[in-house]
């Protein structure tokens, strides 16, 4: 992940405003009717919520500490008047439970998205901007009200000692831009959630996943949207050969598991004769489809685990033409998905630190802390994505702790306030 490095003179003591600009926190505020006037010397809107996003700048320091440290860059970039007052812990608090749950995720919903330029390197295949879908759990504190919202996770040697948010997310693997995200109890599986993101996917866009997630259901949401999708497929997942390609790889059908078996023994011989597009088997009584033409890459990887076998990985496209893609191609284009894996790394230990808890004990501050790290990331991925494409570079090339040592030792600088507190 290291290589080049951003030095200290790229990095913007507003990178959090420049990313995340006071007219989206603004236009949020409005949105979700919290009312973003200053009265009875309570914190405006728009500063809890830079606050909040700076307390995963400063993740060991308490409210006040972290106050001291942003202000200054928050009064450069105007988003704090000078003759207001330091904020105390107590006043920070309060001023989060004013601002809810809804306000980050609504900002996140409009600064999000792909960062990738043409140009940028290591993210595309051919024409598509290659994303991955995937899930990852939070431990919260340990309170009454966030063990009744979000629930705990179950085995065999008993519960877990907090109770865990769940995040599923779309990422752009080659910069490690999260461009959406859903937040869940731990009961609602990355299945459940990751629906909700599909609507969210453009054609030009080449969707990657892992076996966890295929559903016929899943799959028919997110290829309606004409993106493409490159998943993995489980081994239960039946594939009638359609019609061998000439790169080996072959054409096949998926289908609805609620289609009958004459049903499906139908769709794959109007498949087979080139008729699938006028099976009426195919579709519901809507009109929508229960099955849908796709091809199979499948290939080996040896000794993968270490004893000495490999493992055979079956994979499904909707690109059907190998002219397209070839198979080579679209295997290394799934392993890219594990980018994902290292923006989650960049969140958990980086930003949050490994096996730290968050800090809320109200769901709705949860909801708000979680969204405030994701505007986090994304202010420190754009930066990062910004100076590689200056360079002509891999964004894997620069190092996203020295980044984050960089905008963390460029935010702090202290406003010229008065000493008594604001609440």
């Amino acid at each position: 992940m290291s290589g080049v490095d951003v030095t200290a003179d790229q990095v913007s003591v507003g990178v959090l405003v420049t990313a995340v600009p006071r007219d989206a926190v603004d236009a949020a505020v409005a949105a979700c009717g919290v009312g973003a006037q200053r009265s009875g010397g309570k914190l405006p809107p728009h500063v809890t919520a830079y606050l909040t996003m700076g307390l995963w700048l400063f993740p060991d320091d308490d409210y006040a500490e972290v106050a001291a440290k942003v202000t200054g860059s928050l009064d450069r970039f105007g988003c704090w008047d000078a003759s207001w007052s330091a904020p105390t812990t107590g006043g920070i608090s309060q001023a989060r439970q004013r601002l809810g749950r809804d306000v980050l995720e609504e900002v996140f919903e409009q600064v999000a998205g792909p960062l990738a330029a043409a140009a940028t390197v290591g993210a595309w295949l051919r024409s598509w901007r290659v994303l991955a879908v995937d899930g990852f759990v939070v431990d919260v504190p340990d309170t009454a009200a966030n063990a009744a919202e979000f629930g705990r996770s179950s085995s065999g040697s008993g519960v877990s000692p907090f109770p865990k948010a769940r995040v599923v997310a779309l990422t752009e693997c080659g910069t490690h831009a999260f461009m959406a995200a859903r937040v869940g109890p731990w009961a609602h599986g990355e299945q459940t959630l990751a629906m909700a993101l599909y609507s969210r996917l453009r054609r030009g866009e080449l969707l990657t996943a892992d076996r966890n997630f295929y559903s016929y259901p899943a799959w028919d949401r997110a290829a309606a949207t004409g993106a493409d999708l490159l998943w993995r497929i489980q081994a239960g997942v039946r594939l009638d050969v359609v019609e061998v390609l000439a790169d080996g790889t072959y054409l096949s059908v998926l289908v609805d598991k609620h289609v009958s078996k004459a049903g499906r023994a139908r769709i794959l011989a109007a498949a087979r004769s080139g008729d699938f597009g006028d099976c009426p088997d195919a579709v519901d009584d809507r009109g929508w489809p229960r099955a849908r033409l796709a091809r199979v890459i499948e290939y080996d990887v040896p000794d993968r685990d270490g004893n000495g076998t490999g493992e055979v990985i079956t994979l499904v496209t909707t690109i059907l033409n190998p002219k397209a893609a070839r198979a080579d191609e679209l295997a290394e284009a799934y392993h890219l998905r594990w980018e994902q894996e290292t923006a989650q790394d960049q969140l958990k230990t980086h930003l949050r630190g490994p096996g730290k808890v968050l800090r809320s004990k109200l769901p709705d501050l949860v909801h708000q802390e979680i969204w405030a790290w994701l505007l986090v990331h994304h202010a420190l991925t754009t930066l990062i994505v910004q100076a590689a494409d200056a360079a002509a570079i891999d964004p894997d090339r620069i190092s996203f702790t020295r980044v984050l040592r960089l905008v963390r030792r460029s935010a702090t600088g202290t406003a010229d306030i008065p000493p008594s507190g604001l609440d």
